[in-house]
């Protein structure tokens, strides 16, 4: 998995608290729930980008396998595995998609302790170095479909990627509900 530059959502949201926001925020016990809005809202926004981008990956994905299928030898040995791919790609998104927002409110059924927002954020913007791996990956796919290479490894690494980030994600839920 490889570093990407992330801007920090939270810090942005942060830093764009209007005037009345400030005032607000003085007022006993409501500091806490601004805070917690606030991260709830880069939250949402940052999970919203990984889908976005994940999204857009398994558009390339697709065109591999369009790519893929002129060679009907090879379409035949690999599609297998580059239907799973894309089946847990598309598993992947909807699980950031529905996952439950890092902050839950009064009445929600998850409560998220305060000391557990900052890891789930944290853990979340580490989801956006698997997007960046998973958009790589499918990269190399694409280049051994095109230079005739080793197509097999590249879906496995690709594959190997998505299983990782997949049982990262799931992880989320342990936090989420208290058990990690």
């Amino acid at each position: 998995m490889k570093d990407s530059p992330v801007p920090d959502m939270y810090s942005k949201i942060e830093e764009e608290s209007t005037i009345l926001g400030k005032i607000a925020s003085k007022i006993p016990g409501f500091s806490g729930y601004m805070e917690r809005s606030r991260r709830r809202e880069a939250d949402q926004i940052l999970r919203q980008t990984i889908a976005n981008r994940l999204e857009d990956t398994r558009l390339q994905l697709s065109n591999a396998q369009q790519d893929l299928s002129r060679d009907i030898i090879k379409a035949i040995d690999h599609a297998e595995p580059l239907g799973r791919a894309d089946t847990r790609l598309m598993g992947l998104v909807g699980k950031i998609k529905d996952a439950p927002q890092g902050y839950a409110g009064f009445f929600d059924a998850v409560k998220v302790k305060e000391e557990d927002l900052a890891r789930i954020y944290a853990f979340d913007e580490s989801m956006l170095a698997y997007a960046d791996q998973i958009a790589a990956d499918i990269a190399a796919v694409e280049k051994a479909i095109m230079d005739d290479g080793d197509v097999g490894s590249a879906i496995h690494a690709l594959d190997s990627t998505l299983r990782e980030a997949n049982n990262a994600f799931n992880s989320r839920q342990e936090i989420m509900s208290g058990v990690a």
